[in-house]
């Protein structure tokens, strides 16, 4: 496979294939419901590796991976290498995914790439009339989801987001119970992050290795020298690429907390943090905590604690929903109690109910519990978010994603909205059905949702 040149040159080398993507109309085929769903897989690290995984277990399904797009030669050859030891087919390889794009054969792209491409990525492959699945935060700005969403309706795709708690069955039950009133009327929800980041160092600039295309890395970000700090896992903690933990883990336990809430309008946004325990190269903040409030008063409180800290309620990555009648503790990956307690009630009227992965505690002792609903392995609830991606794809009908790209892209604002509050050091208030900041600090704050993209890589 030839490889692609790290130099500008060879960049712009190809903006006619990018323009003729931002104009092509979408293709107006359908999947047939018997014919063979072809996947290419983009970025092929972290989650990357669970696209993999999965879209090779839905070949009985009628899936086909045949595509790896990746900017790291070395690391695109050792997974494609993998992939074809297991199917005994050849993997296609492509470092740019506009010439994966330029593929007419290729249905669908997963996107697992850092989170200044997604938009771009999505964008491109709902023009070329390709459906997509794009990991989480599925945009590195509010303006960004917007566009993402705009695209999937345009060009008629099935775009689903990578907040694969939403198609887990124990979650999914769980939301049904607190829907039906199991906590009374619910107030506040506080998110969890608690996972421990330690230094990440300092690492000098430096020409990049010989196997990776730094600069279709980039891409859409302001062009900067290499160091090693960046590629391929600590892009998280600097502003250019990431969106720290509360945009990495933390949108996961956000979605989760919104989905309980079911609520729009305006909300008051106020973070405050630091990067604490040690000095480093990282810019985002180690320690956060958010506070989203709704004109009713209603709240997320969200924190992430990324040094030693304790668990709350057994919690460490996860949700605890207040209600006006109990409160209920989960891990969204089968983590925490899982129990909750109604106020009227003591501990010896406890009964076992159902959990996000624990025991669950409720109903009086003269009813019945009802069916426990096990958190189940993370790679089998993983797996339950992918079918229900290629169902919908195969139904053409966007509805019946559990992620839309719509309530992908909500969650994600409010994320952005919390970093957009640390980094002005004050609190904001945000209309949700605008997308906008308003009122005092509005005009600063609005700056930050979209951003001066490098040419060719021009998010519309």
């Amino acid at each position: 496979m030839k490889q692609e040149s790290n130099s500008r040159r060879s960049f712009l080398k190809s903006t006619v294939a990018a323009a003729a993507f931002a104009v092509a109309p979408a293709s107006q085929g359908n999947v047939s419901p018997n014919d063979r769903i072809r996947v290419a897989c983009v970025g092929l690290r972290g989650r990357g590796r669970a696209h993999t995984r999965e879209m090779l277990a839905l070949k009985p399904q009628g899936v086909d991976l045949v595509a790896f797009c990746d900017v790291d030669k070395q690391l695109m050859e050792e997974r494609a290498a993998a992939a074809e030891n297991e199917t005994g087919t050849k993997i296609q390889r492509y470092a740019d995914v506009r010439k994966l794009l330029e593929n007419d054969s290729i249905d669908v792209i997963t996107v697992a790439t850092p989170n200044h491409w997604h938009a771009l990525m999505t964008i491109w492959a709902c023009q070329a009339g390709k459906d997509v699945y794009v990991e989480k935060p599925v945009s590195w700005c509010i303006r960004e989801g917007r566009k993402m969403v705009e695209a999937a309706r345009k060009y008629k795709r099935i775009v689903q987001a990578g907040t694969q708690a939403r198609s887990f069955e124990h979650v999914r039950h769980q939301m049904q119970e607190m829907r039906a009133g199991l906590l009374g009327d619910i107030y506040m929800v506080r998110g969890m992050c608690y996972k421990q980041r330690d230094s990440i160092g300092f690492k000098e600039s430096a020409a990049p290795p010989d196997h990776l295309d730094f600069d279709l890395w980039l891409g859409p970000a302001p062009e900067q020298p290499y160091h090693a700090n960046l590629v391929h896992y600590n892009w998280h903690w600097f502003w250019d690429f990431g969106n720290g933990d509360i945009g990495n883990q933390g949108i996961h336990e956000i979605d989760l907390a919104r989905w309980a809430l079911d609520k729009g309008g305006v909300i008051r946004v106020s973070s405050t943090g630091g990067r604490f325990g040690y000095q480093d190269q990282g810019q985002t903040p180690n320690s956060l905590t958010s506070a989203f409030t709704y004109a009713d008063g209603t709240q997320i409180v969200f924190e992430v604690r990324g040094r030693y800290t304790n668990a709350e309620e057994g919690v460490q990555i996860g949700n605890i929903f207040y209600g006006t009648q109990g409160y209920l503790p989960g891990g969204n990956w089968g983590s925490g109690t899982g129990s909750y307690q109604k106020q009227d009630q003591s501990v010896a009227d406890w009964r076992p109910r159902f959990g996000f992965g624990g025991t669950a505690y409720g109903k009086p002792p003269n009813e019945p519990p009802e069916s426990a609903q096990p958190a189940g392995k993370l790679d089998e609830n993983d797996a339950y978010h992918f079918q229900n991606f290629i169902a919908a794809v195969r139904s053409r009908n966007h509805e019946e994603l559990n992620a839309d790209i719509l309530e992908g892209h909500r969650s994600a604002m409010f994320a952005h909205t919390a970093n957009i509050s640390y980094r002005l050091g004050r609190a904001l208030t945000f209309d949700l059905s605008q997308e906008v900041f308003v009122g005092e600090g509005a005009d600063k704050a609005n700056e930050f949702l979209t951003r001066q993209y490098r040419e060719p890589c021009v998010v519309p």
